[in-house]
């Protein structure tokens, strides 16, 4: 392996989120700026906004119920162009 062409890698470099908090993680840079992290995502303090879904599936669901209650359109057969001469 070749030597000297790895990045410093600092164990305890300090991370500052937007929301104030701060920790330490290992990376290549000795101080790194989020904007969210563990303490303020929506995910983590339950404070997450759930989107309704369920009219969407619901419509999806009639849709394919009236697909299949539908009769198929039948393609007509092509005609085979005659040769002249």
């Amino acid at each position: 392996m070749k030597q000297d062409i790895h990045p410093t890698y600092y164990a305890k470099a300090k991370v500052r989120c937007a929301c104030g908090a701060t920790f330490e993680v290992g990376s290549t840079k000795p101080e790194l700026h989020v904007e969210i992290c563990s303490r303020c995502h929506p995910f983590f303090t339950g404070k997450e906004k759930l989107i309704d879904t369920a009219g969407r599936v619901e419509r999806f669901k009639a849709r394919r119920e009236k697909a299949a209650v539908a009769p198929k359109a039948v393609k007509k057969p092509r005609l085979k162009k005659q040769k002249k001469g």
